[in-house]
């Protein structure tokens, strides 16, 4: 089997890694800290700590991201119909231990060498997106199981925006970060939604569990609404995209309240940043190539 453990070695295959680290929602990671390239007006400056930034927000971070959701959520995961493919694996008792050295092996080297590479302030902020996204599953922190400030800790998502301004020295974007900020709060209370039978089931607390379906609904197009307010003065086609598709399937999740219906518009959820990115991007390489675009 492709993503067995190997008895001899105790490994996990490639193939199994990449499983656990979500490919399809590297966009989350790669994609924001390209969008960061762009406003800091440096698009074409092949800095070496920068593409070293690119690499790591691939398979290691997201392997951290996500590895250590599945390890931690295996009880939750086990009732979960929308596990076991690519929206998240499920792991067996014996994956656990060489997931966790795996995770390991590919995030504390590459942190250590950034760390010497990239300046004081955004070695801060990689360091605190890595212990975010580990103080939401592990314990004894495990802020997914603490309602608010789950969602709340999703600010990690965002944090990569603002490393290439401030590993080139260029201005931070401040105001697309706050918007990205608010729209990762609001994506992952629209996201839980669907998890409620399971999560209630496991007796884990979450945003979702304690607002409910509608709720949930509620509270995510609030952020939203915020993010695309947030980044108006930026960008006002980005941020009527951003109202338009998030902003939409949180009002149909509204008119329709249950965790069935938030299944059906995950996958939407899944690619609002590829629409809302592709807006932006296009806007940023049209303003590029007139000469336009010096950066926020």
């Amino acid at each position: 089997m492709s993503g067995a453990v190997s008895p001899r070695t105790h490994r996990l295959p490639l193939r199994r890694l990449l499983t656990v680290s979500r490919p399809a929602l590297w966009v989350n990671t790669v994609g924001t800290l390209v969008t960061g390239v762009w406003l800091s007006g440096r698009l074409y400056t092949l800095d070496p700590a920068t593409l070293l930034l690119l690499a790591y927000l691939t398979l290691p971070f997201n392997l951290l991201i996500y590895g250590l959701n599945d390890l931690s959520d295996r009880e939750e995961d086990a009732r979960s119909s929308r596990k076991g493919g690519w929206q998240g694996a499920r792991l067996t008792l014996a994956e656990g231990g060489p997931l966790l050295r795996a995770t390991l092996l590919l995030n504390v080297p590459a942190l250590l060498l950034l760390t010497l590479l990239l300046p004081p302030a955004a070695t801060a902020v990689l360091l605190l997106s890595a212990v975010l996204f580990a103080a939401y599953s592990l314990p004894p922190l495990r802020l997914k199981g603490r309602p608010f400030l789950d969602g709340l800790s999703n600010v990690a998502y965002a944090l990569p925006l603002i490393l290439p301004a401030l590993t080139l020295g260029s201005p931070a974007p401040w105001g697309p970060l706050l918007a990205l900020m608010s729209y990762s709060v609001g994506k992952h209370a629209f996201d839980a939604a669907q998890d409620i039978p399971a999560d209630r089931a496991a007796g884990t607390r979450t945003v979702a569990t304690t607002l409910g379906v509608r709720g949930s609904a509620a509270y995510a197009l609030a952020w939203f609404a915020l993010a695309a307010a947030l980044l108006w003065p930026a960008s006002k086609l980005t941020a009527l995209a951003l109202l338009l598709t998030c902003g939409g399937m949180a009002l149909g999740l509204l008119r329709r309240p249950t965790p069935e219906r938030a299944a059906r518009l995950y996958p939407l959820s899944i690619v609002t940043p590829w629409i809302v990115g592709a807006v932006a991007g296009v806007q940023l390489v049209y303003l590029l190539a007139r000469g336009q675009w010096t950066g926020l």
